[in-house]
């Protein structure tokens, strides 16, 4: 009885609670070779398990189910968007997941856009499921690198180019 006392008691501890980072960080480059703005959101894998089981339903399975990890890249893209400086939705493409390491990775992308002086970026993944879920988008265009940073009740983030 000791032995089920102690495991419970780990099991829920604020140090076996505190391995949710509740931190997503997406990069969004430019790739010279095919013209395209590729996106890589990459999440932590604790995260992802937590997520899925209130997100879709308490035996989902991230790690070992193939369907569940489809069904939570499905909910990172209809989460995430990227419009021209003038608010035109840029036309996302679902490229593919995996899982590698200890994170969950989600990748999409779209051409580049004939001129791009600016971008407005949304990113709610997770945080309609967490209000204290950070997400960090690095767009890398170029030589520059602008960084958003989507918390507490942030929507929309801008990026400007010409300056």
């Amino acid at each position: 009885m000791m032995f089920v006392l102690a495991a419970a008691t780990a099991l829920y501890s604020p140090a076996t609670l505190a391995h949710q980072q509740k931190l997503a960080l997406s990069k969004v480059v430019v790739n010279p070779r095919t013209d395209m703005l590729e996106i890589m959101h990459r999440f932590e894998l604790h995260d992802a398990e937590h997520a899925v089981k209130e997100i879709f339903k308490s035996d989902a399975d991230i790690i070992q189910s193939l369907e569940t990890q489809a069904q939570f890249a499905q909910y990172v893209y209809a989460r995430f968007g990227i419009y021209k400086a003038n608010g035109e939705a840029l036309d996302l493409v679902e490229v593919g997941f995996e899982i590698e390491g200890k994170h969950f990775w989600v990748y999409q992308e779209t051409p580049l856009p004939d001129s791009l002086e600016g971008l407005q970026v949304v990113h709610n993944a997770l945080r309609d499921i967490w209000f204290a879920q950070s997400n960090t988008v690095n767009i890398e265009i170029g030589d520059k690198i602008k960084t958003l940073s989507f918390t507490d009740n942030t929507e929309v983030l801008s990026v400007n180019f010409t300056q």
